[in-house]
């Protein structure tokens, strides 16, 4: 129970299979209520994940809609406010897979990108940074990906969101530490979760050779990086950093 009682609103949190699953789950394993964002979720199908989350004795909050607009966004973080009075942490989870090739990629690919993968972490974090400013506390994770690091072929659009999400971590990071709020990345490497289901056979031959690790991970390697990033005194002295259960693929 290491998040006992704490508030986490996390995006892409649907209630299908991978870490959009597995961030709610193990975080209310850990003791924390949640305030949830989904979109195109089959209604029925998330109320019975509710019930499921609210079966570890947590609360949980659901919200619908595309985190890629503001005004999405803000409903969140003011549903959290109104339900808790306070958010202790955030993780942006909310991310899109589109492998083309760039000769392939149309401007709308580029822009539905960016938009959910880069630009709804700046809405959240918007809106949430002044209320953990107040609090003078709170950790917010966003999750990269080992392909903003290095490059991917066919993910020119996705590797550009995600290390722009780095950017964005680090930068935000040294503006609000003065504050007691650590913000970081996790960037997992080639991960079995919904996302990997839309690369070729080919793609994932050709990654899988390239790993130290030469197998791809599991989504249960990868959740407990959040925690303890969330946790106390655990995370305490990580902010602005990018921490890799990435298989080798990525080395710092």
């Amino acid at each position: 129970m290491k998040l006992k009682e704490k508030v986490a609103v996390i995006t892409g949190a649907g209630c299908g299979f991978g870490m959009s699953r597995g961030f709610p789950t193990i975080f209310a394993q850990e003791g924390a209520h949640l305030v949830l964002n989904h979109y195109e979720q089959d209604e029925g199908r998330m109320m019975e994940f509710k019930r499921e989350l609210e079966g570890y004795g947590v609360k949980v909050v659901l919200v619908e809609g595309d985190i890629s607009l503001e005004e999405t966004a803000k409903r969140l973080i003011d549903a959290a406010v109104e339900a808790f009075g306070r958010i202790d942490v955030l993780i942006n989870a909310a991310g899109i897979s589109n492998p083309k090739l760039l000769v392939d990629i149309t401007t709308e690919d580029w822009n539905r990108m960016l938009a959910v993968d880069l630009t709804s972490v700046y809405f959240t974090c918007k809106y949430t940074v002044p209320i953990m400013m107040k609090q003078k506390s709170g950790r917010i994770i966003n999750i990269a990906s080992q392909v903003g690091q290095k490059g991917s072929v066919e993910h020119c659009h996705y590797a550009a969101a995600k290390a722009g999400v780095i950017g964005f971590t680090k930068s935000l990071a040294r503006e609000i530490g003065q504050y007691h709020v650590t913000v970081n990345c996790i960037a997992p490497g080639p991960i079995e979760t919904q996302l990997m289901g839309v690369v070729s056979d080919r793609w994932r031959k050709d990654k899988q050779a390239e790993l130290v690790l030469p197998r791809f991970g599991a989504v249960e390697e990868v959740l407990p990086t959040a925690v303890f990033l969330a946790s106390e005194p655990d995370g305490n002295l990580y902010t602005g950093q990018t921490l890799g259960p990435n298989l080798g693929d990525v080395m710092l």
